[in-house]
């Protein structure tokens, strides 16, 4: 948890959270996981909370100290307009049938002027780039009997989604460009001989070079092309 709790605390997202989140009020952190995000929020003087379906991850996350509790997000076990953020990261995207109901019950427990920040995979510039692949690799998981993992999302297509439920959206913000990078690089390694791959193995980059490199990549172009994920900013109307 601890390493967890580093990597939070050192994330360009975590400065976007922190940025559009309410000065007072509980937030519901949907979809928590092990809970860092509500040990990190709370650390830092915000009533958060956390909710999830997977009871494993909830009771790693109760140990470390987070209030958490086992919810199903279609149909929380919270007031309705009880909370005055919801937030949630990287979760909707995984219901097989889609976000909408996820999202309805979102705009359930977030009162008039309430906000919502919410994450999904982003069809970014590589992605687009790349659809004929990625499609025919779907199309041989499936053949193969592989199941359902998750979908990607444009802005428009989630701002759509956000506005059928309620929410007026601020803004988009794309983040973690590296991880597409670092997938790609991966997988032109796992092709190589063994010894070439060796090789090309890359020493750890001096900090100038790296804080060089994080300055390019969260760029505004670099996002839109690379950014894994996209955080919608909205707000309850």
């Amino acid at each position: 948890m601890e390493e967890l709790l580093r990597i939070a605390r050192e994330s360009p997202l975590t400065d976007l959270i922190e940025r559009h989140l309410p000065a007072t009020g509980r937030v519901l952190e949907a979809g928590c996981g092990l809970g860092q995000y509500v040990l990190l929020l709370r650390e830092r003087g915000r009533a958060a909370v956390g909710a999830d379906w997977s009871l494993e991850a909830l009771r790693a996350a109760a140990r470390a100290g987070a209030p958490v509790s086992v919810m199903d997000l279609r149909a929380l076990a919270v007031a309705t307009g009880a909370v005055a953020a919801y937030l949630s990261l990287g979760v909707v995207e995984h219901d097989p049938d889609g976000p909408d109901a996820i999202l309805k019950e979102a705009a359930r427990v977030v009162p008039r002027g309430g906000s919502l920040l919410l994450s999904v995979p982003y069809w970014n510039g590589a992605r687009r780039l790349a659809a004929p692949y990625l499609r025919r690799q779907a199309r041989l998981t499936r053949e193969a009997g592989g199941q359902f993992y998750q979908y990607a999302f444009t802005r428009r297509e989630l701002g759509q989604r956000l506005t059928a439920h309620g929410f007026v959206v601020r803004g988009f913000h794309p983040y973690d460009p590296a991880r597409v990078l670092r997938k790609a690089l991966r997988r032109l390694r796992s092709g190589a001989p063994a010894r070439v791959a060796a090789a090309a193995t890359p020493r750890a980059p001096r900090p100038a070079l790296r804080r060089a490199a994080r300055a390019l990549l969260y760029s505004g172009p670099a996002l839109r092309l690379f950014g894994h994920m996209l955080l919608a900013v909205a707000v309850r109307r």
